[in-house]
């Protein structure tokens, strides 16, 4: 819902973050990088692409490297063509963008003046280079930068591929944004009549094409990504006051996901994720200027597509670039999960709808995301030229995150996400809206100092977030302060929260009303007050949508992250410690203060054994972000039974029916929920009698409301037609938890309890990629002895069971079981394996084009058929196959890397594709 009044947060520089902040360490680690990294580096590929001396300066590096050396900067007209031409890098220049985004970042956080004065010397260095490349007349516009000709941009007009090209108008993003943001910033007067003219000539070019043209643009994989150019070009218009920077922007439109969005249609399956979340903070800018509502409600329609049903834990998205299915988080794990670059995005684009709505579902968003994977993205180590960043943040069980990246995407996104932790803390009123500036919204708990000099006072705020629950506001007013000021604080009431927060001045409770997710405090303020906020968290396991036993493990605002050395999934017996409230009981914490004090001395807490700490400690160690809920034996908090775990044809169990949902939220409704779940176990033969009783009595027993009682536990026979239960003491004051049976349900026959087990777990895919031994298990319940148990594959003949058998091969295969006692009473399960082990098998075929080839990847996969094609080769990444693409031949053999992986999982080898150099005709 819109809210009638928009939000603005505060300058950077307004609003210091505490060094006691645990964002603290990644902000001055990257501050020290964009203090010592020398600009020259960073004008080198352009300096290079206009003739320019180069001051012997290398290019950073990897995708921000010089191109080949026989490279020109072609205009639209005398580029040679792909068969003649010699490229490498192509989207040389994006991360120079970055960081000149990042310096006037840091120059607006931190007031420095060496940062303002790298600031003007870099641009200064991109004025010299535009006005080179004017002066050659090679190109269509005197307003074109880049580190490379305009080819690939006319190129693009004409739908080449990626390989051939590489995201032209991507990199004109980064650039432009950088130019944008040093204008913005730091005054860069020169920044922006630099972004001008860039703008006149991207209105140069796209003017002349029509609808149908732009469209098909940009619906290309890669070669049409154009990062978000309607953001800059809407950002422009209200700079330079152009009408017609707007007019462009709105050719970035890509009509299909507009309407898509503004329909609540998903159409996101197998979209390149970072391709397109650009383009939605572009429509709110867009939004913002025209009042077009199609533009906002496509946003909070795609919005509501990805998050939560396409994001992991740690607020990442996306298996190697691309989305899956809906509502699919445990079935879209791979090895190359949650491209940081994209959450990223995600978090600006949350950071506007907040400002829009008022709605703090997308603080929540924020605040997960920028804690547990932006946080998290930044290796604890420092480094003179590296960002130490994470490209992929990847979730698959023993997990590593990809540190580093110099010149890549993430490299690039990840100089400016830490040099801006405070943009999000504190909100108040727009300007447009009169009468409302004495509102201060507390987005975020991080400790922090305002400057909110509208009001003369300094609010500093102190936090034990992200471990414990306590946060201070303490409100010092400046001379002109006049103490019993009106003021009203809105502070966010965060999503993971137990409870109602409490709130006090001195030993004052402030009542305070919940509105629109925040609670509410007007209150006329003497300085020096300090507000009081106490929340309280807890240890929980947190399911994915599609697989309920696949579980996140977190704490207050954190994820915690099982660290182990191990690359399947660890199962934990984490049902067994759940709470009423839905908390875990840790090995070594009772309670939510034990776990904070593990976690502040130890950084740890540990669960069944396992250590679980912080994903955003920057550690480089593996890590397990979901691990599944499992256990051998029936338990409650606290108290055992030695009964297993027996599972029904469907795969649920004693167990899953405790804690269906709603589940119980009080101990009478958690006896009573046993006594119904227990009585329907014993009826389907999970359970012998005595197992009830034993079930029954851990049950009384068991501290599920932490309040440490364990009552003793007794149980009747009675002629009642369900299990009741009566809480009294004995002589001594002792409780007693009294059950009452029913005498049919020691009467009743039961059959032979069934378990179909195999030797290994699948895939995450659901797959095996092994072949599994089966072995089923036959539980005479009843003790009546003389159990026949049988097996059959698929509708095939029942044959006798005689021990654990391989399945016959890849496929899909139902195994049936069923199992008879003397009495003549049988038990069935069945369950379904789908068999893939084999990899599927690419091929490539190579079209020669003079000096350089056209290559088309293939694969096949009989079973479950083929998921993606992976490739990369000189001066590019490992990306998704998605039609032919170009290679220009060199004056050496270049190795073209590929490799398809089915649905199952299986991951082909690596193939090798030898190109030969320019000069052989072979």
């Amino acid at each position: 819902m819109l809210s009638s009044a928009r939000l603005r947060p505060f300058p950077l520089d307004r609003v210091r973050l505490g060094d006691d902040s645990v964002f603290a360490r990644a902000r001055d680690q990257m501050l020290h990088l964009a203090r010592v990294y020398p600009v020259d580096r960073l004008l080198a590929v352009f300096r290079a692409n206009a003739g320019l001396d180069t001051r012997g300066a290398p290019a950073p590096g990897n995708w921000e490297d010089f191109g080949h050396p026989r490279e020109q900067a072609w205009g639209e007209h005398d580029y040679p063509g792909r068969e003649s031409a010699q490229t490498a890098n192509l989207l040389r220049g994006h991360y120079a963008g970055h960081f000149l985004s990042m310096l006037s970042l840091a120059y607006a956080g931190e007031r420095d003046e060496t940062l303002r004065a790298k600031v003007d010397e870099f641009v200064a260095g991109l004025g010299e280079v535009q006005r080179a490349l004017a002066a050659t007349g090679r190109f269509s516009h005197p307003g074109f930068l880049a580190a490379y000709g305009e080819w690939q941009f006319s190129r693009l007009e004409d739908y080449a591929p990626y390989g051939e090209i590489w995201a032209p108008y991507y990199t004109t993003h980064k650039i432009m944004a950088g130019l944008l943001d040093a204008y913005e910033l730091t005054g860069s007067t020169e920044a922006r009549d630099i972004a001008v003219s860039m703008g006149h000539w991207v209105a140069h070019r796209l003017t002349r094409l029509d609808h149908e043209r732009i469209q098909r643009m940009w619906s290309l994989y890669i070669a049409g990504e154009y990062g978000g150019m309607n953001e800059t070009m809407a950002r422009l218009s209200v700079v330079a006051d152009e009408p017609l920077f707007l007019e462009v922007a709105r050719l970035f439109d890509q009509d299909d996901l507009l309407a898509a969005g503004a329909d609540r249609r998903d159409v996101l399956t197998d979209m390149h994720a970072n391709q397109h979340l650009p383009q939605l903070l572009g429509y709110l800018h867009e939004y913002d200027l025209t009042g077009e509502r199609r533009y906002l409600d496509a946003v909070l329609g795609l919005w509501d597509r990805i998050v939560p049903g396409r994001t992991f834990a740690h607020g990442g998205t996306g298996e190697s670039e691309l989305w899956g299915a809906p509502d699919t988080v445990a079935g879209d794990i791979g090895h190359r999960n949650a491209e940081t670059c994209a959450t990223y995005n995600l978090l600006k684009i949350a950071r506007q709808l907040f400002a829009l709505t008022r709605d703090a579902r997308f603080l929540a968003y924020y605040e997960r995301g920028m804690l547990n994977h932006i946080l998290a993205s930044r290796r604890d180590v420092d480094s003179d030229t590296s960002p130490e960043v994470a490209y992929m943040f990847p979730v698959n069980p023993g997990a590593v995150a990809e540190f580093d990246n110099i010149g890549t995407c993430c490299g690039g996104t990840g100089l400016e996400n830490h040099v801006k932790y405070q943009d999000t803390v504190f909100f108040t009123a727009a300007e447009t809206d009169a009468g409302a500036d004495d509102e201060l919204w507390v987005a975020l708990f991080v400790s922090a100092a305002l400057d909110w000099r509208e009001q003369h006072v300094t609010v500093r705020m102190l936090t034990t977030q992200p471990f414990g629950g306590t946060t201070e506001l303490r409100i010092v007013g400046d001379d002109q302060f006049v103490d019993g000021t009106p003021l009203t604080l809105r502070i966010r009431v965060p999503e993971w929260a137990i409870g109602a927060p409490t709130l006090r001045v001195g030993d004052e409770k402030i009542p305070a009303p919940v509105e629109d997710g925040h609670l509410v405090v007007r209150r006329r303020w003497t300085s020096g007050d300090v507000l009081r906020i106490e929340t309280h968290a807890s240890l929980r396991a947190v399911p994915t949508p599609d697989d309920a036993v696949l579980q996140s493990i977190e704490f207050g605002p954190s994820v915690l992250v099982a660290r182990s050395d191990a690359t399947t999934t660890l199962d934990l017996p984490l049902t067994q410690r759940r709470r009423l409230d839905g908390s875990l009981r840790a090995d070594d914490a009772e309670s939510a203060a034990d776990v904070e004090a593990a976690l502040r001395a130890d950084g740890a807490v540990r669960i069944a054994g396992v250590r679980f700490e912080p994903v955003w400690t920057g550690s480089d160690d593996r890590y397990h972000m979901y691990v599944r809920a499992s256990g051998a034996d029936i338990a409650f908090v606290g108290a055992g039974t030695d009964v297993p775990v027996r599972l029904r044809q469907d795969g649920s169990s004693l167990l899953d029916d405790v804690w269906r949902e709603p589940a119980p939220r009080t101990r009478a409704a958690f006896l009573d929920r046993v006594g119904e779940t227990a009585s329907a176990a014993r009826r389907d033969g999970l359970l012998a009698q005595t197992e009830l009783i034993r079930v029954l009595a851990a049950a009384a027993a068991a501290d599920v409301d932490g309040l440490g009682g364990h009552p003793r536990g007794a149980v009747r026979d009675t002629d009642a037609a369900g299990v009741t239960w009566l809480e009294s003491a004995d002589a001594d004051g002792i409780p007693v938890v009294e059950w009452s049976i029913p005498r049919a349900l020691a009467e009743a026959s039961l059959a032979p309890s069934l378990a179909i087990a195999t030797d290994i777990i699948p895939a995450p895919s659901g797959w095996f990629t092994e072949l599994p031994t089966v072995t089923v298990v036959a539980d005479d319940l009843a003790g009546s002895g003389g159990l026949q148990v049988e097996v059959s594959l698929a509708d095939g003949a029942w044959s006798p069971y005689t021990g654990p058998f391989p399945l016959p091969g890849d496929g899909v295969h139902q195994v049936r079981a069923r199992a008879t006692d003397a009495a003549g009473a049988t038990g069935h399960a069945a369950r379904d394996f789908a068999v893939d082990t084999g990899a599927p098998v690419s091929r490539a075929t190579v079209r020669r084009l003079g000096s350089s080839v056209e290559i088309t990847l293939t694969a096949t996969d009989d079973v479950s058929g083929v998921e993606r094609i992976q490739w990369e080769g000189p001066g590019t990444f490992w990306a998704t196959f998605q039609e032919a693409f170009t290679r220009a031949l060199s004056d050496e053999e270049q190795v073209v890397e590929f490799a398809a992986t089915d649905r199952a999982g299986n991951e082909e080898a690596r193939q090798r594709l030898i190109l030969p150099s320019r000069g052989d005709g072979s």
